[in-house]
């Protein structure tokens, strides 16, 4: 089963919660998980001037997403930064060349999900992660997303991202904080019920 993680990853938040999702993915028998990254639309000079090239010279070995990545994959979790409450304009870029994909109904029937980053406790990740999925619905997917089973996203002892939406971290006003213990398993639990569910759904 072909488990395709496809993100964009500015300062390197959302590109370690695809690693971790990749790992426990990989936990369920039979999967075979796999990072993607959207292409970038900044220059490296906008790159450099934001402080960010440096991540993105760290992830160019990451192979780049097509929409033959959908297609060929049996499931697919997304993950990107928050926008002022939306996805990041790469992401929404690349979904908007799946075009032909609609099309020809080749993700219909696939699950799918989402996890996000926001700068701030409140910055919009419950949002991001809600405006993304009727791109999924659109698509003829079915979302899939972080139930309550995962405990880690009860409690109040600790600022925590992930919601039932999907899994989320929250990475400082100066993005200096990476993502927390609870927040990485909260990424693994949504990627192995994902995979768990493509196993039922192509069984």
């Amino acid at each position: 089963m072909k488990f395709a993680i496809v993100f964009y990853s500015m300062y390197g938040h959302i590109h370690t919660m695809a690693q971790a999702a990749a790992e426990a993915a990989r936990e369920v028998p039979g999967t075979d998980a796999a990072l993607y990254r959207v292409p970038e639309t900044l220059t490296d000079d906008v790159l450099g001037k934001m402080g960010a090239l440096d991540a993105a010279k760290s992830m160019a070995g990451v192979a780049l997403a097509t929409p033959d990545v959908l297609a060929e994959a049996d499931a697919i979790l997304f993950g990107t930064p928050t926008r002022f409450g939306n996805m990041c304009g790469q992401m929404r870029q690349f979904l908007d060349s799946t075009g032909g994909l609609w099309m020809k109904g080749a993700l219909v029937g696939k699950p799918g999900g989402v996890f996000a980053s926001s700068g701030t406790q409140h910055g919009g990740q419950e949002s991001t992660i809600l405006t993304f999925i009727p791109t999924l619905l659109h698509q003829g997917m079915i979302v899939v997303g972080l139930p309550y089973s995962f405990q880690g996203q009860m409690g109040v002892d600790e600022i925590v991202g992930g919601s039932p939406y999907g899994a989320s971290t929250i990475v400082g006003h100066d993005g200096s904080r990476m993502p927390s213990q609870r927040d990485l398993d909260g990424v693994r639990y949504q990627a192995r019920h994902l995979a768990g569910i493509a196993h039922k759904l192509s069984a």
